[in-house]
């Protein structure tokens, strides 16, 4: 079926007419067939393309997309997945790398199909991110002919699924919403009128009705013990990758399989790696940069990485925005993604002397001061890894369970251990990344009356930050196995305690995160908390603090402190928890200090 639109209203005259053809059949290397819809300009004539391969709804995803290209000139190929809606062949979640694997292939096979129509110029690049991130850092190392450069927004596993599903060896609950509505909503319901209904063999009416009603108690089921069973999503052939991921709480085989950087050596083509710094694939959309520009295949792929990182969380229509969380970020973090999109292609794909690439190798948005940076590299290399110190406070208040100190100087040989008492039946509440659109900086005075803090002077000076951010404790607990969360807030003068990054990890994990060893309870162990990385401007008069609790709920699992089977337990046990901070063991907080 085709259709036709009309271009944009007070739209440049030079921009096209579009139509848009529909239940497109995409033919791979095994006899599959993809479904795709194609955007195109209605003149005649051959343009560039551009490909979106999604595990979506396919209008819904790509259709902002796919018309603002089409009007720029354009061919815009949206494409489902393999076992997604009219797409035939077995679905698996986030595709297969198996290289023997047709499905592996599937990006290749499409690169090179659209480059083989009437309509097309032989030049492909592709967009978006997330699912359509991972298409396209999964397409890479294949290295399609036709292929010139992507622009992948928040692509997960390029670090592998591990440290994304099972964070510091705790698992994000986040997924367990994701896979009720990825599963309800693109697996199981049929389609509106743009989009063929699914093969009724797909799921049953009583499937459909038991997700929706799940989708409508997600609190209560991320609260229901144990882990493992999860009544509503048991019996649906779809949601079988979930169950296969708590199989699997420790890192190893099942996940290798899973982690694309293992490929990079292979990757030859420009890439435009976009991330935020409250989105939960930054670590993935830095390991990809990283790595690629390390040992990508070429010198001329190595120097065609380029780093954009902005103040924003997940979803592409949070890309821009100056509002995210609890803070405005200013006029400098609004950012016309289509445009600066556009460019990039304007100039590997239709061959515009445009000076994409004359700008910054990495540009990060810097908080604090809400305004760019540029830097030659990532990290930073002349950010300095600068400890502060966790130091004995003035014992408990009601905003603080210890109100301790934090400070550039050494403790002293003898301070006291701070102790708290973490229950799993009353874990501390979340307050940011409940969803993966929720991950923005909120204000933790509701609930540091319940952790330790940790809080240094006002500031005499600007503190820049820019980098990778850690923090090594030194702790006992009662039991064999607890949890650490470790969390970074900016302090402003008029008291908020504003978050900036933060961390997890589950004792067990330790040493390894393919090896789990149980505590002792009473011995000091030490505890290595990523905090991932930021990029913050602590103004003078600020102050800095640390968080440090067991619970970070209903955003982790909690941890039952009973040293058990992930997942298989119902009844957990109060854990009595204490962080040390003297000479013998100085707990700290490494920064980045970026200079003045």
């Amino acid at each position: 079926m085709d259709a036709d639109l009309p271009a944009a209203a007070n739209a440049s005259p030079d921009l096209h007419e579009v139509s848009v053809e529909r239940a497109v059949k995409i033919p791979m290397r095994d006899g599959t067939r993809l479904d795709a819809i194609v955007w195109r300009p209605r003149a005649a004539g051959r343009y560039p393309v551009i490909i979106e391969r999604v595990g979506y709804e396919l209008m819904g995803r790509c259709r902002a997309n796919a018309e603002d290209f089409a009007r720029h000139g354009y061919v815009f190929v949206g494409q489902n997945v393999r076992g997604i809606y009219a797409s035939e062949g077995d679905y698996a979640f986030l595709g297969s790398i198996d290289t023997a694997s047709a499905a592996w292939w599937d990006g290749y096979d499409t690169i090179e199909w659209a480059a083989d129509q009437a309509w097309s110029t032989g030049d492909v690049g592709m967009v978006d991110g997330s699912y359509s991130g991972w298409t396209q850092y999964q397409v890479a190392p294949t290295r399609p002919p036709h292929l010139r450069a992507l622009f992948a927004r928040a692509g997960p596993g390029a670090m592998g699924l591990y440290p994304l599903t099972f964070r510091g060896g705790a698992f994000s609950l986040v997924w367990l919403g994701f896979v009720m509505r990825h599963v309800a909503q693109d697996r199981l319901w049929p389609g509106d009128e743009s989009t063929p209904t699914m093969p009724s063999s797909h799921a049953s009416a009583a499937a459909r009705s038991r997700l929706d009603q799940a989708i409508e108690e997600e609190d209560r089921w991320k609260r229901d013990l144990p882990l493992k069973a999860c009544p509503p999503l048991r019996g649906i052939p779809q949601a079988r990758w979930y169950f296969d991921q708590l199989a699997h709480p420790e890192d190893g085989p099942y996940w290798q399989a899973a982690d694309l950087s293992q490929y990079q050596l292979e990757v030859d083509v420009p890439i435009l790696h976009l991330a935020g710094w409250f989105d939960l694939c930054l670590p993935s959309t830095l390991g990809a940069f990283q790595g690629i520009r390390a040992v990508g295949r070429t010198a001329r792929c190595r120097q065609s990485q380029r780093l954009l990182i902005g103040p924003w969380v997940h979803g592409p229509e949070n890309v821009g925005q100056r509002q995210v969380g609890e803070l405005d970020f200013g006029p400098d973090a609004e950012f016309d993604m289509p445009a600066f999109r556009r460019r990039w292609y304007d100039y590997w794909l239709k061959r515009d002397a445009n000076g994409v690439m004359d700008g910054p190798v990495v540009r990060v948005f810097l908080m604090g001061a809400n305004c760019w940076v540029d830097l030659p590299a990532w990290p930073p290399p002349d950010a300095a890894a600068t400890p502060m110190y966790l130091r004995e406070g003035k014992g408990p208040t009601s905003a603080s369970l210890n109100t301790g100190e934090l400070r550039f100087e050494m403790p002293a040989a003898v301070e006291r251990p701070d102790t708290f008492s973490y229950d799993p039946d009353d874990p501390v509440p979340s307050l940011t990344g409940l969803s993966p659109t929720d991950w923005g900086p909120r204000d933790f005075r509701p609930v540091e009356g319940r952790m330790l803090t940790y809080t240094s002077a006002p500031l005499e000076n600007d503190l820049t930050v820019i980098g990778p951010v850690s923090a090594v404790l030194y702790g006992r607990s009662s039991a064999p196995d607890t949890d650490w969360i470790v969390r970074l807030c900016d302090v402003h003068p008029d008291g908020r305690s504003m978050s900036v990054c933060d961390g997890i990890l589950r004792a067990r994990f330790r040493e390894s995160f393919r090896q789990p060893q149980p505590m002792r309870p009473g011995q000091v162990y030490r505890f290595d908390v990523d905090l991932w990385a930021t990029a913050q401007l602590f103004r003078a008069g600020h102050r800095l603090r640390v968080h440090v609790t067991s619970s970070d709920f209903p955003r982790y699992d909690r941890n039952l402190n009973t040293g058990g089977a992930f997942g298989e337990e119902v009844v957990g046990r109060v854990a009595v928890n204490s962080v040390l901070h003297d000479a013998q063991h100085p707990s700290q907080l490494l920064l980045p200090v970026f200079p003045a």
